[in-house]
This record gives C-alpha cells, structure tokens and sequence, in this order.
C-alpha cells in the first residue's frame, strides 16, 4: 500500500496493529522523522496506545543556548541542516518529557548526550551490534520503520535501504517468521526521501519488503549531517601511527569523528606523499619504536593493491581513500575465487584457461546451480551460457558436464563459455552511513558502475564471520579493525561505552564484534585508540592510561594493540608485566610515575624497573614541535578533510576558543585586558557583525566585543594581507 501522508500511515499501522506498538527503528540516519514524529504524537494525544521505540543513535542538531554560541552556530546549522526534520520524542527524551505511556529504549546513545537522564539511563539495553535485531524482537517489536529511496527499474519501483541495511532485513525476516506461524502481528513501513543516494546490492528490495510506503514530495528533506570537528595534534599524532600498521592489500575499518579523519590524513600521505611520510614518522619517534610492529602488520609504502574496506559504519573518510586511489582491492562473493585472487593465481582484468584448473585444485568440481550462477555473476562464465540438470548450456546449445574434474569439460567450457574479466566485485561492504552533506552529495553524484562497488549491507555479515566463514575470512586478509576507547587499563582492558558507576556513556556497538573477529582471524589485528590524556574543562588534565576502573568494555584477554599519541603498545600474547611497561610507555609523562608505582606495589612490575629514557619525554609540547615544520607545509591541518565552515567561520571559531578559555581567569583580569582595546579596527567589523555585537547591546557586549577583538589579533586574523 501506498499512501501520501505520515497521518494515513499512523492509521493503517494502528488499524492493523492495535494500541500496543514496539516500533523497530534504524541506527542514525534512517530514522523516518515525519512518521515516527506522527506516530508518537499520537500517542500523546491517547494515554490508551502502549508505544515503545526500540532505536540507536537518534540524531540531534546541536542547540545552542549561551547568546555567543548561539550568534555564532545558528546562522552555520541553519545552512547546514537545512529542513532537516527533528525528532520529537528524542527532544522529549532530553528535556525529561516523555509521557507515562511511552518508553524509549535505546542500545547506543550520542556520546555523553544522556549520561544524567534516567529515563533513558533506565531503559538503556547493552547489546553487541550482531544482537540488535534479536533483541529489538525480543523487546516486542511488532513494527519496523525506515527511511528509503526509490527508483524506476525497467518499469517497476524498486526501494533502496540506502544508508541503513545494517539490522532491518534481519528483523523483518523475524517478524515475518513469528507472523507466519500466527504468534505477533507485524507491520514495515519506509517513508520515500529523495535525498538519499539509491544504493543497489543488499540494499535494494522489492515493493513487497513493505506493508505500507508513505511517499509525497514533502518528505523529501535535506538528510542529517555530521558537520566536521577539528582534528587536534594529539589525533594526528595516533592516526599517523595507527597508519603504519595497516597492510597494503588489507582491510580497514574506521570510525566517525576525529580520529578517523587523521587515520584517513596519515594513509593519504603515505600514499601521495610518501617521502613526507616517512619523514614524519622518523620525526615522532614512530619508526625506531614501532618498527617491530610495522614489520610484522603495517607498512610505510604506497599502496599498490589497495585496501578492501569491512565497516560498520562507512564514513565520508573512507570515500576519500576511494578517490585517492587507496580503497581499491576488490572481492568477490566465492570463496575459491577469492583464495585464487589473494595468492595472485588469477588476474581479474585478464582471466586465462588456466583458471579452471586452479579452481579444481581448490576443491570445486562438481558445479551446482549455486556455484554457477556466483561464477556468471562474477564474470567468470558467459552471460549467454545457462545451467541445467548439471550441465553448462553453451549458447550454440552444446551440453558440458559441469564437472571441473574432468579434462574435457574444462576445454569445452573455455572454448565456449569463458568470461574475458572479472565483474561485479566489492571494494567496501559497510551496514549504515552518516557524515557530512558534501558526503551525501559525492554519493548521489557517483556513476552508477562506481556507486555499485560499495554494498551496504547487514551487520550479520559486516560484524561477524558465522554466515559464511570461508568467504568472509579470504576477503578480510591482513584486517585492520580500528575503534576508539575513552580509557585503557594498566592489565590492556578498554573502557569505551560507560562509567564505573554504570551510566552509558555511548554504547558498546559494534565495538566487541571487531575486536572478537580480529582475534579469530590468523591475520587479523584489533587496533584500539585511546587518547593519553583528557583535559578539562577546569584547566587540569588526567591519564586515560589508569590503573584500575570499575567498568570495561573489552576485558583484557582480548587485548592487542592499543595506540595513544606517544606510540604502539602491542599486548597481544603478552604477559601482564609485558603489558603494563609496553602501556607506560605510552602514557604521557605526566602520570607514569605515579602509575608505575601502583604496578610496583600490586607485585606487576619488579622493584628497581625505571620506564626507558626515549619515553620520559611524552608531552603535548614535545607533539606540537613533531608537527610544527610539518604544518608549515600544509600537512596535519585543522580539517584535513574539509568542513562546512566558512573561512571567517574558521577564524571565528578559533578566537571564541580562546575567549572560553579566559573564563578560568580571574575577571578582573578579563576587565583590564578588556580595556587595552582602545579603538574597534575596521578590519573587525565584519567578524563583530557575524556575531552581533556590532553595534554591542548591552555593557556586558562592550566587554565581549573588545575581549574579541584582542583575540583576533592575536590570531593575527586583523592584519593587512
């Protein structure tokens, strides 16, 4: 059924399913806003209707409420978000509004968005990723939502999941199963954006996937983004080492945010510049105390082979390393062919006779209509050719045993029905995007051969080995699975997703799902990234490297490599003694002594052990004289990756960083510094115009004004150029 409007949808779903309603709803950007908000308002409207939204990540745009941050992000989120639609259950969530008859459970926050919200802190669910779907049918779903494109195929529609394939085919085929045996009535709806960029592969179903579809212009809305965030020195610093240990030839997975934008700098470096590369990682040390581990897992060459991309989430920064040429290896959906491609015994550009024969040798023989049809599909037989009743069916009509055991069936299948190359093959299966608009842009605009190298598809496959562990294994070779903690134990347990005292930070994802996977695979190796030191806001900073911590996401049998900005600390196989000095000397220098001496007095680390030289000096000034000649040529900038902000918004940006900080200062000070402005610069109109404090309303604006204009001069942001 197709229906116009967000309110006939509610009504169809309510006439079918009654007043008791779980609704299923994707991770992050899939989220049909128009009909969940109808949804929901009608169940504010009537006390009588049970709702439960089963969900992660729902999406907020940032809302400023200080008059400064509000002059300076407003006129930027209005150009950046657009009309995009927000959710009104998750503004209720925030503001602890949620009706009595409304429950939202959620297995992934935004990070530290509700860390004192007991509503949501309550009905969290901490659920690995490859769980989601079982436990949103575990929790009563009985309907599933999401948001979709379409197009026209040959006459018929056809609907993309687009962004969010991750966990909804899995669910729906739950629903369906408990609806065919009569045990849960079901429903799925997809509400039609325009926006979203049609992918194809296991992202693209047929109109029956849906019981209802609302689609009507009006909902084709500007989508959510993720604007960029600034990367720090510390950042680059751990993404240039974390690039050193990614093999060429390999597979990479990477996070949103920061981090994963420096990793994407570092591997574009080493690939375009590799000379500057080398320099840098001579520059910070990495080399001589890497080395080992660089050898053993990494590189510091161009990337020839390319990497193959296995991510949850498929982010904007690997879209770069496609268009640098980096994310490029391709795989193929059968297993023998793909053990052919990585130990090089077939070319994909050129397949020769000898293939047949290769393939024989790796077991397949006999070939079933399956193997067929994976063979056609991958160009490796004729498209003019057919299989029946055990026979390839060449197009003159001759019959051949499809037996590859047989010397004669494999010359009358290379004389008649051999491909030229290969087809169809992969470079990234990723199981949801979001990022910035320019990233959705980039998408939408691709050619549709190139859009077909990337599948998104379910997180059954992306996060796991269990549906296919032959395929999946020969196609994550050299698997470079690489996340982000908040804290590292001396012992090599990570804390990600939570506090000792049990709030949720963010959530435990799929985090645990890569981490497991890399220990199962024999080249495999689980990278976690985990800044050394947190600053606050109240000027002092503290270790992230700490003894012990009430909490952890991933226990310390399943360490491996944990990188800060001071280096590799490899932990994998390691003894506890091992562990703690390899974790100290990455540690900022700050906090070694102290925690050197709690290992000493738990019996961890022998009396008389001093941390080596070469490791005392870890400072965050020692990083910003590594990085310093080599920002001047342009390298390791603010936004390697660009952003969204306007050049006077980056200037901007950096002047009210300082001004904030000047609220740990005395205000005496501020008043007195305040003062040495003794005339606005003409130069500052346009900047004190962006901010409206041009001309100031109040005494109070005078002070701001004027505090901002010093820090723009110090920015050197006034000068003539």
């Amino acid at each position: 059924m197709i229906v116009s409007e967000v309110g006939q949808a509610v009504d169809v779903v309510m006439e079918r399913l009654g007043k008791v309603i779980a609704v299923g709803l994707p991770l992050g950007l899939g989220k049909p806003v128009e009909f969940i908000n109808a949804l929901y308002g009608r169940a504010i409207a009537d006390p009588q209707i049970r709702l439960r939204i089963l969900t992660a990540l729902s999406l907020e745009r940032p809302a400023p409420t200080q008059p400064l941050e509000k002059a300076f992000l407003q006129p930027f989120l209005e150009r950046v978000f657009g009309d995009s639609p927000e959710l009104d259950y998750a503004s209720d969530l925030r503001l602890g509004a949620v009706p009595a008859n409304v429950e939202i459970r959620e297995f992934f926050f935004r990070p530290g968005a509700f860390l004192d919200n007991a509503h949501a802190q309550r009905n969290y669910i901490s659920s690995n990723y490859t769980h989601a779907a079982r436990d949103t049918f575990a929790n009563g779903c009985n309907l599933v939502a999401q948001m979709i494109c379409k197009r026209e195929v040959e006459g018929r529609t056809r609907y993309s999941l687009s962004c969010n394939p991750e966990t909804a085919p899995e669910l729906v085929a739950m629903l369906r199963a408990a609806a065919a045996r009569g045990e849960r009535r079901a429903a799925v709806v997809g509400l039609v954006n325009q926006n979203l960029p049609y992918m194809a592969n296991d992202a693209e179903v047929a109109p029956e996937y849906f019981d209802l579809v609302v689609d009507h212009p009006r909902y084709t809305k500007t989508l959510f983004s993720t604007p960029k965030q600034p990367v720090a020195t510390p950042d680059h610093l751990i993404g240039l080492n974390a690039s050193a240990l990614v093999a060429d030839g390999g597979t990479l997975q990477i996070g949103i945010g920061t981090l994963g934008d420096a990793i994407v700098h570092a591997l574009k470096l080493r690939h375009e510049q590799n000379g500057e590369y080398r320099e840098a990682l001579r520059s910070a040390g990495i080399l001589e105390h890497a080395g080992a581990a660089i050898r053993e897992c990494g590189g510091t060459g161009r990337f020839e082979e390319g990497l193959y991309g296995a991510t949850e989430m498929f982010v904007d920064g690997l879209l770069h390393l496609y268009r640098a040429g980096i994310l490029k290896r391709r795989v193929y959906d059968y297993a023998p062919l793909q053990k052919l491609l990585n130990e090089h015994r077939v070319d994909p550009a050129r397949i020769t006779p000898a293939v047949l024969e290769e393939l024989e040798r790796e077991g397949v023989r006999v070939l079933r209509t399956k193997d067929f049809a994976m063979l056609q599909h991958h160009g490796l037989l004729r498209d003019d050719c057919s299989y029946e009743l055990g026979c390839v069916v060449a197009r003159d009509g001759e019959r051949i045993a499809a037996n590859l055991a047989i010397p004669e069936s494999r010359l009358r299948l290379v004389e008649k029905c051999l491909g030229e190359r290969l087809r169809n093959g992969i470079v990234l299966h990723g199981g949801f995007f979001l990022g910035p608009n320019d990233f959705y842009q980039a998408l939408r605009d691709m050619p549709e051969d190139e859009r077909r190298l990337i599948c998104m598809t379910g997180v059954d496959r992306i996060n796991q080995l269990d549906l296919n562990p032959l395929l999946y294994k020969a196609q994550r070779r050299d698997a470079r699975f690489i996340n982000t903690g908040i804290m590292a134990t001396l012992d090599g347990a990570i804390v990600s997703d939570g506090l000792e005292d049990s709030r949720v930070v963010s959530g435990v994802g799929g985090q645990y799902n890569f981490v497991a996977m890399a220990h199962h695979l024999l080249s495999g190796r689980s990278i976690l990234l985990i800044r050394a030191v947190r600053d606050w806001d109240d000027g002092h900073s503290s270790s992230n490297i700490v003894w012990r911590y009430g909490h952890c996401t991933i226990p310390r049998h399943l360490r491996d490599i944990v990188i800060t900005e001071y280096g590799v600390a490899e932990l994998r196989s390691r003894t506890d003694n091992e562990v703690m000095k390899a974790l100290l000397n990455v540690a900022d220098s700050r906090f070694q002594q102290g925690l050197l001496e709690q290992a000493r007095r738990a019996g961890k680390i022998e009396p008389g052990y001093r941390i080596p030289q070469a490791f005392r000096s870890n400072s965050p000034e020692r990083l910003e004289q590594v990085l310093a000649p080599y920002r001047a040529r342009g390298l390791f900038a603010a936004f390697p990756l660009g952003c969204e902000l306007t050049e006077e918004e980056l200037v901007l940006g950096k002047a009210l960083k300082s001004l904030k900080a000047r609220a740990r200062q005395p205000q005496w000070r501020n008043l007195l510094d305040a003062w040495k402005v003794k005339q606005i610069p003409a130069a500052a109109i346009p900047y004190l115009k962006r901010m409206q404090l041009e001309p100031p309303a109040a005494w109070k604006d005078r002070i701001v004004r004027r505090l901002l204009v010093l820090e723009l001069q110090k920015a050197g942001a006034l000068s003539p150029r």
